[in-house]
Parts: structure tokens; C-alpha cells; sequence
């Protein structure tokens, strides 16, 4: 019982004194990107001899030079798909080109490339999140990338000599798919439905997005709004099952003043792995209220993945899909810095079917009722983590945490007592260890040095509250 009230109390002396939690952020100031909270540190190698091994579901970060090409290494067996997404976050305001970019490559151990995926700054140009990934499929009709062994991840930044020098920050995810039991549809579907759906019903509902795809919040069909600085990109996800069909729009709302901002609202659709699917950053803002959307998308389908152009061969599988939103910097020297109205419109058109026959389970490539769930309610990946609602009780804030601080230490108050008074009780004048007075001379501490005050001998190891988890 102690160590329990311990763990709580160092908790929320952690919770009292702000440790750990996001930096409040100045009025008028564009988030940063949130990193996935339990991405774990890598440094890429140069060479394929001494680069870091990246394990399947787990989520890495380093930082990607100018003109630096980086190498990891993945573990691959004979019995799935592979992918590996490289999230590139150059510094916000950092001066790019359209020409600047970010590739990932899988290669073989004779170099061959086995797939590979980029993504640039287009003509957009201006300093933003962006995702590609990379593949290893199996083929029976293919030889090459198709036994067990090492595999190496190549991650390399392109751009022009004038380009901002300054390294990007680098977001790493390695997942698998199994292969189905048994061999189906090898061809593409040649059409699918094109008509744009009728608007979403039941009007708008406000929700914020996120600043990274760690901390995207679910959306459902349906009309949302929120706000977008210039600089700033908001991240959403979408649950789309089997045999469904995404449909998305982005409006940026009116403004005063007059000017014109070409490719003012750069918008990205991203797969479950974090594959490219399709991109819109035509929009040219001059003021008035404008939309972006993109072509129609077709249903998802296994059978996708053999089509030749990537906004069909990228809905593959069932998950969750990723939107990402940026506004230019430009909007807000043009017609002032500040918020801007921003309006999502999402339609999931047709019934779930079944999923293919997996071998093995489809992990993220499908979708299940607490996704749907999350998705209502707004939930993001890390949330949806195992220990995420132990982290919400301890983080419950104010008054919540206040009270369970004090149940836990008048708890620990009154054992703490009964073991003093079985020996006898302490000495004169003493304080009881454990007590509230010195839980409180603890808090004060924390108030007046600004920090966490350390757990004493007597507290367990790793008390405080569970680190957060992305993917």
C-alpha cells in the first residue's frame, strides 16, 4: 500500500511542478510537430556496416543533415510485407525550394533497391512536415527482396545549395503485413464510383487537430472546424475499413484585406503506413473563402496495391488514413497574422466488408469498434496506447490530482502511524515518516525551486507518472 500511495504522490508532485508536460506555447506562436511521446533515440549510420537496427511497431528519431544520407537496418522474415515511413520536419521558417525533399529506400544486401517512396516541399516551398515510405512486397513472380534476412533502410534529403542548411528533424516508423493464406485478385480495379457524395449531415462540430500524426485526433463523417495559423500544419485521421471510400475536402475561410498567396493551403492524404496517397496544393487565396479536394479515391481494396499510379496503389489497406493541413506563411504577412477559419468536410461512403485472409493478425491495417470509437470521440494514437489511461487518471489535473494527493498521503498518514506507535512512536518532536507535513514541506519545495523534488529512499523505482506511447 505504501509503495502504491508513493507512486501516486510522485506523480502528482511531477503533475505540481509541470514536469514533463508540453511548453505552453506564446500567443500568436505556430505549434511545433509533435514527435510520437515514446519515440525512441536513434543515430543513422553512414555506411550499411554500422547501422542501428529498427524494430517492427516501434517508433525512432533522429536528425537528418543537409546533403546526409542515413542508413538503419530491419530484420525482415519470409511471411509479410514490410514498410518503413520517414517523417521529414525541417525547422519552421527555414528557407526551401520545391525541389527539397526527403526519400526512403529498402534495399537488399546487393543493393537493389526493393522500393522506395519521396516527398517534397513542391511548389508550396515553405517549411512543413512531410511523409514518404518504402516497401518490401513479396511477389511470387518476383526474385529479388524476397527471402529472410537483413534489409537497410536508406533515408537521403535532396534539395538545392541554397537551401537552409539547418538539419531536419527525422520521425521513423517500421510496420508489417502479413501475407493472406491464399493467393487472390492480382489486377487493379479498373473503376469505381466518381460522383461526389452528398454533403455531410448533422452541420459543423468544432474539433482542433493535431500538430504531428503521434497526436492526430479521429474524425467521422461529417463537417468540422477549426483554426490554422500561417506556418502551421493540423493533423486528423480518418478510420476508412474494407470496401469503403474516403472523400475529403479543406476550405479556408474569408479574410479582410486584399493580396493573393499562391499554394496557400498545401493539404496531404497519408495511408496507415504513411504512404503518400494523394496531395493538393494548388490553392491560391486571395481573400475569399476557398477549397481544396482531392480526385476520387477508390475504395479500399488488397487488390489496390498492383495499380501503377500511387493514389490507388497506396489504399491497400484498411486503418487509419491521415490528413495533413499547412497554411503559408505568406497568408499571414499578406492579410495578418492570426487564426484562420478552416473547414474539413468528410464523407466514408459504402458498408465495411471483410477483410482479406490474413495469415497472421493485420495489426494497424484494419479497423476495430475502438477505432470507431476514438474516432468519435476524438482520440488520438497515443491515447489509444495500453497504459494512456493510467496517464489520464494520474493527469486528471487541478482539483482531481489535488484530491487524490491527498487521500493518498492521509492514507499513507494513518499507516504510518500504526507502524510508528507498534515501536513505540516517534521521537519527540519528530515527524512521522511518510506524514503530510512532510509531504507538504515536499510540495513547497517543488513550488519554491521550480522542479520535481526527488522520491526518497523509500519510494519505488520509476515512480511517477507511465511515459506516453505513440503508435
Amino acid at each position: 500500500m505504501r509503495d502504491g500511495v508513493a507512486a501516486l504522490a510522485a506523480g502528482a508532485l511531477l503533475l505540481a511542478s509541470g514536469a514533463g508536460a508540453p511548453q505552453a506555447l506564446a500567443a500568436g506562436e505556430a505549434g511545433p510537430y509533435a514527435y510520437a511521446p515514446d519515440a525512441r533515440p536513434v543515430r543513422g549510420a553512414s555506411t550499411t556496416s554500422d547501422a542501428p537496427r529498427l524494430e517492427a511497431g516501434a517508433v525512432y528519431r533522429d536528425t537528418l543533415p543537409k546533403g546526409g544520407k542515413l542508413v538503419y537496418r530491419v530484420d525482415l522474415d519470409d511471411a509479410g510485407h514490410a514498410y518503413v515511413s520517414a517523417v521529414a520536419v525541417p525547422p519552421q521558417g527555414a528557407a526551401l525550394s520545391f525541389q527539397d525533399g526527403v526519400k526512403v529506400s529498402l534495399q537488399d544486401r546487393d543493393g537493389f533497391d526493393c522500393g522506395s517512396g519521396s516527398a517534397r516541399f513542391g511548389s508550396a516551398g515553405f517549411a512543413r512536415p512531410v511523409a514518404a515510405h518504402a516497401e518490401r512486397a513479396l511477389d511470387p513472380d518476383r526474385t529479388l527482396c524476397q527471402e529472410a534476412g537483413s534489409y537497410y533502410v536508406v533515408v537521403e534529403r535532396d534539395g538545392k545549395e541554397s537551401s537552409s542548411g539547418a538539419p531536419w528533424g527525422l520521425e521513423l516508423r517500421h510496420v508489417l503485413e502479413p501475407k493472406p493464406k491464399a493467393a487472390g485478385p492480382t489486377e487493379a480495379p479498373g473503376g469505381w464510383p466518381s460522383a461526389s457524395p452528398a454533403p455531410p449531415a448533422g452541420g459543423p462540430r468544432e474539433r482542433a487537430g493535431g500538430t504531428g500524426f503521434a497526436d492526430a485526433p479521429g474524425l467521422t463523417e461529417g463537417e468540422w472546424t477549426d483554426r490554422i495559423r500561417p506556418g502551421e500544419s493540423r493533423f486528423y485521421r480518418v478510420p476508412v475499413d474494407w470496401g469503403q471510400q474516403l472523400f475529403v475536402s479543406a476550405d479556408l475561410g474569408s479574410s479582410a484585406g486584399t493580396g493573393f498567396v499562391g499554394s496557400a493551403l498545401p493539404v496531404s492524404l497519408y495511408n496507415p503506413a504513411l504512404g503518400l496517397v494523394d496531395s493538393a496544393d494548388s490553392l491560391s487565396y486571395d481573400g475569399r473563402q476557398k477549397s481544396a479536394a482531392f480526385d476520387p479515391l477508390p475504395p479500399v481494396a488488397y487488390e489496390n496495391r498492383f495499380a501503377s499510379d500511387s493514389a490507388t496503389s497506396n489504399v491497400r489497406f484498411a486503418g487509419w488514413y491521415y490528413l495533413s493541413v499547412s497554411l503559408h506563411p505568406k497568408v499571414g504577412e499578406t492579410f495578418g497574422d492570426r487564426r484562420y477559419g478552416l473547414t474539413l468536410r468528410v464523407n466514408v461512403e459504402g458498408e465495411p466488408q471483410a477483410a482479406p485472409p490474413y495469415a497472421g493478425p493485420a495489426g494497424i491495417f484494419a479497423v476495430t469498434e475502438d477505432d470507431r470509437r476514438a474516432a468519435a470521440d476524438g482520440g488520438t494514437g497515443a491515447e489509444a496506447a495500453p497504459d494512456a489511461g493510467t496517464m489520464r487518471l494520474v493527469a486528471a489535473g487541478g482539483f482531481g490530482a489535488g484530491t487524490v494527493l491527498l487521500a493518498g498521503l492521509g492514507l499513507w498518514t494513518v499507516l504510518a502511524r500504526r507502524r510508528a506507535g507498534a515501536a513505540g512512536g516517534p521521537p519527540a518532536g519528530g515527524t512521522a515518516p511518510g506524514s503530510v507535513a512532510g509531504a507538504a514541506g515536499a510540495v513547497g519545495a517543488v513550488g519554491a525551486a521550480g522542479g520535481p523534488v526527488p522520491p526518497s529512499a523509500d519510494a519505488p523505482a520509476g515512480s511517477g507518472p507511465p511515459r506516453g506511447r505513440g503508435w
